[in-house]
């Protein structure tokens, strides 16, 4: 990957261009914007390509249109980690991926591409509404596979650059100061649940012991953006994966409390979030991995519900907010939060 002229913007992306990167003979192409509200520190792009020997579709990704998004994605060097993913891991993992056809990233890392497989045929579950209990004990499933194949191999991956570990410098770096960006808008434009009111001002502050502490166990690959937007179903229920912009190491318990916090319905997640812990853990242990410390899994968990604020606080930044979408997403994540801080008394972390 990396020896072709990085499109700076979708009608950079023309049929001469694809054919040249993937080698398929494209004659003529038409491009539509897809997932707006979703995926906000990218532009993602659905190709619909006619010639004699291309795929009908496929799905191209570039940098976010909102300058903010794009600052934090290159100082977080996720542009990198999507390229880096495609190009050394994805064959690797338990989980099916999209084929990735072609991808670059920029040596500053803020400019990138990635032609992909189109998966949207798959089954997708709005994270709005929420997933329904045997879905998610299916992506739990996966996740654990995911979590095993990597498990005590998650430094060696952050030394090699392919991944960025939960206790780089990069984050307190970067974080604190987005994250006022964030909550600044936050608290200006919408309405803020009060569990929520009371942990944010001290939030910035505690940012880089809550990122210390997850990554101070045996540490595993983890996916960084594990939650029902990312996760699709095949016709048998089978588990495809997308977006591997933050990919890193750490805690395997930072996608499952991810996962579990924000991608159930409140309701669903407070009468399931420990049997859906439980079967995680017995995922690890079924694929031969025997030194899980459960209750330090547990306080991880935990650690990692408390950061998920993060979350919907900078991502806001690169959102409009007068979207109903949009509001809607973040209001549906904050709602969420604040249940998991009081389910789990996560006040008492920070």
């Amino acid at each position: 990957m990396g020896e072709h002229a990085i499109p700076s913007s979708i009608d950079d992306i023309t049929a001469a261009w694809v054919s040249e990167v993937t080698g398929f003979e494209v004659e003529s192409l038409t491009a539509e914007q897809i997932g707006m509200g979703i995926g906000v520190s990218s532009a993602l792009y659905r190709l619909s390509l006619h010639g004699p020997n291309c795929p009908q579709t496929i799905v191209a990704k570039l940098p976010a249109l909102d300058e903010a998004a794009v600052f934090t994605s290159t100082m977080l060097r996720m542009y990198h980690r999507e390229v880096a993913f495609f190009d050394e891991l994805a064959d690797l993992v338990p989980v099916r991926v999209p084929v990735a056809y072609h991808g670059d990233v920029a040596e500053d890392m803020s400019d990138f591409v990635v032609l992909m497989e189109d998966l949207g045929s798959l089954r997708l579950v709005d994270q709005l509404v929420g997933m329904s209990l045997p879905d998610a004990e299916t992506a739990v499933d996966r996740l654990a596979a995911w979590h095993a194949a990597w498990w005590g191999r998650g430094d060696a991956l952050a030394e090699r650059g392919i991944t960025v570990s939960l206790a780089d410098p990069v984050y307190p770096a970067v974080l604190p100061m987005v994250f006022a960006e964030g909550w600044e808008k936050v608290t200006t434009e919408m309405e803020i649940e009060p569990q929520i009111l009371g942990i944010g001002p001290k939030f910035a502050d505690a940012i880089p012991r809550l990122l210390a502490d997850l990554a101070s166990g045996t540490n595993t690959m983890v996916h960084g953006d594990y939650r029902a937007d990312n996760i699709l179903f095949d016709a048998h229920g089978a588990v495809a994966l997308l977006d591997f912009q933050l990919i890193g190491s750490g805690s395997g318990t930072y996608d499952l409390a991810y996962f579990v916090t924000q991608s159930l319905d409140v309701a669903v997640a407070s009468e399931n979030e420990r049997a859906l812990f439980d079967r995680w853990i017995d995922g690890i242990r079924k694929a031969g991995i025997s030194d899980v410390d459960v209750d330090l899994s547990w306080h991880h968990y935990r650690t990692a519900a408390l950061f998920c604020l993060v979350y919907p606080i900078v991502a806001s930044r690169g959102m409009d907010l007068t979207n109903p979408r949009e509001l809607h997403l973040i209001e549906c994540m904050n709602s969420r939060f604040a249940r998991a801080i009081d389910d789990l008394d996560l006040a008492e972390l920070i």
